[in-house]
């Protein structure tokens, strides 16, 4: 099929309007949709079908590496926030606070979580007592609120979804082989599970985030061109946990400081899926990322026995694959053909009486 044939409708020129494009993607395929909070989005059952795949594949891959799964508070004291200074500045412009509640104002300010370092190490310190106790290798499942002036859809939203991971350990060496570890796990979430190249590497001092020794990053491209960060992974050194007094008695009996790694990825790689895969026909979905991987259209199925075959067919492929029927009387065969290519599904199987006919 020619390459400027309109074969999905209502959707921008890819090559004209690279960012149009992107935006009519994520609402006309159903993956989000606008709120009346700016910039937030609402995730809807098929986008948040594709987040639950990456994180599942995810977690299982970071319980495999020995990580345990926690949640920490939403809201953070301010004070916790300024304990480390060069953490404080990188997120200042970007912090959301809490100043009243059930009507009082509140004795302090209360930060909404744009990241879990602060309140992870104030714990860290409680929990920590001996080198028997370590390695403190933890990770939640949660939302972050970041004020962006800009946002788009998965890519920069101001609330989102994402993992952030928190460890402690003994030694540097032991930090650093944990944050570089991650760092390959989620190069091969991002190549095996989302079939996206990555590119691997070390941010620059002045890219790195905020409080880390060392960030490293991959990045994916898209299709205009551009680099997008997937996933980051950071060596924090002793940043944190000496201004939070996260410290353990060694192996000599004396007091030492631990060693720190955090690292995470977000909703962001939908957007990275969209950008890496989609073209002019509407969202491309790599098949074990994809919510349904194969959908069944009933060709005349007001037919004998056609809405029957298909049935008994999903049930066949449903034990090895995500199978649906189209059996919407509404539309027509050509629209349900069309719907599957602009939501990217990556196996549409039509079934007609002369198919079921000639076996």
């Amino acid at each position: 099929m020619a390459k400027n044939e309109n074969f999905v409708q209502d959707i921008a020129n890819i090559d004209e309007d690279f960012a149009k494009w992107y935006t009519d993607i994520v609402i006309k395929t159903e993956l989000a949709d606008y709120t009346d909070t700016k910039g937030c989005i609402a995730i809807k059952p098929y986008g948040y079908e594709i987040w639950e795949n990456i994180r599942n594949y995810a977690d299982k891959l970071f319980k495999e590496s020995g990580v345990k799964n926690v949640y920490f508070p939403l809201l953070i004291p301010e004070s916790l926030l300024q304990k480390e200074k060069d953490h404080v500045e990188g997120f200042a412009p970007e912090v959301a606070f809490v100043t009243e509640a059930g009507g009082e104002k509140l004795d302090e300010r209360l930060v909404i979580r744009p990241t879990s370092e602060t309140m992870f190490s104030v714990l860290y310190s409680k929990w920590l007592k001996s080198w028997r106790d370590l390695p403190m290798v933890y990770n939640q499942w949660c939302s972050v609120l970041r004020w962006e002036k800009e946002t788009r859809p998965f890519l920069r939203s101001r609330e989102f979804l994402w993992q952030e991971g928190h460890t402690i350990h003994e030694t540097k060496e032991e930090a650093i082989d944990r944050t570089l570890k991650m760092l390959e796990i989620y190069a091969k979430i991002v190549e095996d599970f989302l079939a996206i190249p990555t590119l691997k590497g070390r941010k620059t001092p002045k890219e790195k985030f905020a409080g880390a020794e060392e960030t490293y990053t991959i990045e994916t491209l898209t299709r205009d061109g551009r680099a997008l960060q997937a996933g980051t992974s950071h060596y924090f050194g002793q940043n944190f946990t000496k201004p939070f007094d996260v410290k353990f008695q060694n192996r000599e009996g004396k007091e030492e400081y631990a060693y720190q790694t955090s690292w995470g990825i977000s909703t962001r790689l939908i957007g990275a899926i969209i950008m890496a895969h989609g073209d002019e026909r509407g969202l491309k979905l790599p098949p074990k990322v994809a919510p349904i991987q194969v959908r069944i259209i009933p060709i005349a199925m007001h037919k004998e026995g056609v809405l029957e075959k298909a049935e008994e067919i999903k049930n066949l492929l449903a034990k090895d694959f995500r199978v649906d029927v189209d059996a919407r009387d509404q539309f027509s065969p050509g629209y349900k053909f069309n719907d599957c290519e602009l939501k990217g599904i990556p196996v549409r199987l039509e079934i007609g009486p002369r198919d079921i006919e000639n076996r």
